[in-house]
Formats: C-alpha cells, sequence, structure tokens
C-alpha cells in the first residue's frame, strides 16, 4: 500500500486548517457542523444537514464555496420542481440547417453540473424528483437521453432540512438517505456566539445579506482532489475496522432502534474516520476517530422504534449507547 509522505501530510492539515480558518470567518460558532462537513469533502461523500430556521444551514455552504475556487450552484427544492430541473434536459434544435434535416437534439445541463450543489429545503420536493439526485449523488453521473455524462471532479451535495415544519414536506427515500455520508445536526448556539452572530450580521450591514465578504478562496480543484486522494491513503489497522464493523452490527438488535445501520454505515464511518485522521495530521485512523464519527455516520440509517419514540427519546441517545456498549481495541 502507497504510504503518505511526511511533507504531504503536513501540507494536507495546513491546508484543512486554512479553510476551516476562511468558513470561520462568516460562521460563528458551530464547529462541530463545520469539522464535519469539511470530513464529507475530504472523503468525497455528501452531507445532509438538519437543522430549525436561522442556524446557518445555507451559510455554512455559501462560506465553504466561496473559500474553494470551484463552481457553485444552488436549488431551490420545492413541490413542483421537476427531475429534469436538476439534472438538465435535451431540446431538438430545429435551426434550418439546409440539407432538409430534422434539427439535432442540444443538451441544456442542470445545475448537478457543479462542483458544490447546495439542495436547500431537500424534502420539499416529491420523491420522483429527490430520487433524480440518487444516480447523482452514486454514480457521478447523469444519463440523458440514454448517454452517461460525467459530473466535474470534485463534487459535493450538501442538502438542508427543516425538521419540524413538515407540512408540505416529503420525507427522503431509505435509500437516498444512504447515499448521505454523514448527517449533521445543527443545533441553538451558545450565549456568546449568538451575541457574536448578530453583530457580525448586523453591524453595517442592510437586510439580511450573508457576512462573506471577509472569506477569501485558499483551496483549487486540484488541491481538494489531492486531499481526497491523501484520505484514501490513510491506513486503518484491522483492529480498528472490526471495532467498526461491531459499533454498526450493535444497532441491528440494539432495544429501542427497529432498524440498524447496513454496510454501507460501515464503510462510511471508516471513510469518515480517515478523513478526520488527516485533518488531525495524522496518516492513521484511531478507535477514538470511530468513536467520533459514529453518530453523524449512522444516525440517518436507523430507525427508532415507536416505544422509543413514546418514552422521547432520541436517535443520538440510542446510537451513543450503542457505540458505548462496544469495547474499543488497544493499539
Amino acid at each position: 500500500m502507497q504510504a503518505i509522505q511526511p511533507e504531504e501530510l503536513t501540507r494536507a492539515a495546513q491546508w484543512l486548517q486554512t479553510l476551516r480558518a476562511e468558513v470561520g470567518q462568516a460562521v460563528v460558532g458551530q464547529l462541530e457542523a463545520v469539522d464535519q462537513t469539511l470530513v464529507a469533502l475530504v472523503a468525497s461523500g455528501h452531507v445532509l444537514i438538519e437543522g430549525v430556521p436561522g442556524l446557518g444551514k445555507t451559510l455554512l455552504a455559501r462560506a465553504l464555496a466561496q473559500a474553494m475556487t470551484l463552481r457553485y450552484a444552488r436549488v431551490q427544492f420545492t413541490p413542483d420542481l421537476m427531475p429534469s430541473d436538476i439534472t438538465g434536459h435535451a431540446v431538438l434544435d430545429i435551426a434550418s440547417r439546409g440539407d432538409g434535416s430534422l434539427g439535432t437534439l442540444r443538451v441544456h445541463q442542470g445545475p448537478v453540473f457543479t462542483n458544490l450543489l447546495l439542495a436547500d429545503e431537500i424534502n420539499r420536493a416529491p420523491a420522483k424528483t429527490q430520487s433524480a439526485l440518487l444516480e447523482v449523488m452514486q454514480e457521478y453521473q447523469v444519463t440523458l437521453e440514454g448517454t452517461a455524462m460525467p459530473l466535474p471532479r470534485p463534487f459535493m451535495v450538501m442538502a438542508t432540512q427543516n425538521p419540524i415544519d413538515t407540512e408540505g414536506t416529503y420525507p427522503l427515500p431509505e435509500a437516498q438517505l444512504d447515499r448521505f455520508l454523514l448527517k449533521i445536526d445543527i443545533g441553538f448556539p451558545s450565549h456568546t456566539e449568538e451575541n457574536a452572530i448578530v453583530q457580525l450580521t448586523t453591524r453595517q450591514r442592510a437586510g439580511n445579506q450573508f457576512p462573506l465578504e471577509a472569506v477569501r478562496p485558499c483551496l483549487d480543484e486540484a488541491q481538494v482532489l489531492e486531499l481526497q486522494r491523501l484520505a484514501c491513503l490513510v491506513q486503518a489497522d484491522e483492529r480498528v475496522i472490526d471495532y467498526a464493523v461491531r459499533i454498526a452490527r450493535a444497532t441491528r438488535d440494539w432495544p429501542g432502534l427497529s432498524s440498524g445501520a447496513g454496510p454501507r454505515g460501515t464503510m462510511a464511518l471508516v471513510r469518515a474516520a480517515r478523513a478526520a485522521a488527516l485533518m488531525a495530521g495524522r496518516d492513521f485512523i484511531t478507535p477514538d476517530d470511530v468513536a467520533r464519527q459514529a453518530l453523524p455516520a449512522l444516525r440517518h440509517r436507523v430507525m427508532i422504534s415507536p416505544d422509543a419514540q413514546l418514552e422521547g427519546m432520541g436517535v443520538d441517545t440510542l446510537l451513543r449507547a450503542a457505540r458505548d456498549s462496544v469495547e474499543a481495541p488497544r493499539l
């Protein structure tokens, strides 16, 4: 197996620290959400961000896009959004060609042909439109008129949804939820953080403008691809892999969970741990890396039982208990 050189490891950690600092110019607090988003970026995965309105979900995506010289697109999901509004479509060009032909098909590429796609309020679109993202997220391609068109790389979907306003929403299909590497829950800021947010967003600023003027691009396409390549080379001891497998398997028969995480959840757990280790400047993952990524990697891949819901138990509480029941290896 190819090993990461020390200078590559140092350079990657510096790039990610700089990127985190630039995103922090606009996003006050929410350090865990920022780190988990960067983990998904480095692991070449997609994220689902959930939180009540006004907590900075869209701001996080905008700040990340501005901190990198990558293409960015935003789609506001609505009940009348069609799959072709996302993926694109082909139209018949009937311009006169002078040779009697009927014209040719011309492809209009949709907003998914970008590097960073923000799917805002994804659960407001019907399942047919949501499922249009399945091929995009899994295969990194779009099939139009029978032709597979690859997406630019790197490619990342950042989807947001509101957990409390269920009127006019459509729950995401389980198959699509499984395509998200991480699910990030954004909570309310602390008193100090909220003070800083209000000062940042209201001082000498009209309306609801995002505080993005201080964010400067610090990574380009080649650097992001290099980070993703290095993340694949982070070493994972067999005992740490087994630890991740045992955590995922513990969710399958844990009291309060009616359905546990599948093998894709285990793979997501290891991929996220590799990216987290690279962010920490290490070329190997530890059991702590796996434990820290267990909740964001698995919370959208399990289902809570009706009895647990009646008792007021949350998914994170049950997952944390299942994770803590698994003994970590001593390396």
